[in-house]
């Protein structure tokens, strides 16, 4: 059977083609159905013992036989002795967070217009001593850092994770913010300096607007790079004040008792920020990552 022709040349079907090709679908499907299981058996274990009025982590049940939301009213109630300072520490979480983000868009901003827009002379030097920096993994500078910290009296003070975390994070902003500028015209920038504007005044009226997908990008990047870090919060906060969630949880193993429930409805519960924050920005987090491969 022959369908239009097209330059004189009928269409046939190809039988062998389209079975392949749906074999190949079919393999695609079923690759992606075992990663999506893979991946969510674990988070769907976390659940089933939060719902576990026992903590049973060893239990061979599909689903509790009676599931309970009690361990989330404890989490919340702060009424383990364990989570007494949950909210504080939750809060720690928040501000290092927080400040995290802020000082590496502000930071890797300012150093990406600098060398970008500003064309200082071996900018690039910059830049790519700031990449080389990730050659040398962060547990390797864990114990020079915790020295340096008791040097000038930050060891258990959350400036000091702050720190930490900027470091790691602003030579991938510097990068992502370079990439992303070369789609932004300069000539924007020259007509306002010829309009009598400022290099700040260019930088906060017409570059930080224009970078605003790469700012979301790099900032949600942050803020799960300081939200989820443990090695360093570990290493320079020890009371249960001044305690982050995550190191707040690994207490949990060295009590005498195995409250597993309660374990992981607090990891839920935190979880439930970075989640929430990434699913709200991810169109511009894409976005902000691809377009750096766009030349302008």
């Amino acid at each position: 059977m022959s369908a239009e022709p097209i330059d004189g040349r009928p269409l046939r079907r190809r039988p062998r083609y389209r079975l392949r090709r749906n074999l190949s679908e079919a393999g695609a499907l079923a690759l992606g159905l075992v990663v999506l299981i893979w991946t969510l058996t674990p988070i769907y274990n976390i659940f089933i013992v939060a719902l576990e009025p026992n903590g049973d982590v060893f239990t061979n049940d599909i689903w509790p036989a009676k599931p309970s939301l009690e361990s989330f009213w404890i989490v919340v109630t702060e009424g383990y002795w364990y989570l007494e300072y949950f909210w504080h520490q939750f809060g720690n979480s928040l501000y290092i967070g927080v400040a995290t983000v802020f000082l590496t868009l502000l930071i890797g901003s300012l150093a990406s217009f600098s060398i970008g827009r500003m064309r200082l002379r071996h900018g690039w030097l910059v830049s790519n001593a700031a990449l080389l920096t990730y050659v040398i993994p962060a547990s390797f500078l864990a114990i020079p850092f915790y020295r340096i910290m008791q040097m000038y009296g930050l060891s258990n003070n959350l400036w000091a994770i702050i720190a930490a975390e900027v470091t790691f994070a602003t030579p991938y902003a510097i990068f992502i913010f370079q990439q992303y500028a070369r789609s932004i015209p300069i000539e924007l920038d020259e007509a306002a300096r010829i309009d009598g504007a400022s290099p700040l005044q260019v930088y906060l009226r017409i570059y930080l607007p224009l970078m605003a997908p790469a700012l979301v990008a790099v900032g949600t990047y942050a803020l799960l790079l300081a939200w989820n870090e443990y090695l360093y919060q570990f290493l320079l906060l020890s009371s249960k004040r001044s305690m982050t969630v995550p190191v707040a949880l690994a207490q949990f193993l060295n009590s005498d008792e195995a409250p597993w429930n309660y374990m992981m409805a607090t990891a839920i519960v935190y979880a439930l920020p970075p989640v929430a924050i990434y699913y709200a920005f991810r169109r511009r987090m894409t976005a902000g990552l691809t377009m750096g491969g766009v030349k302008g």
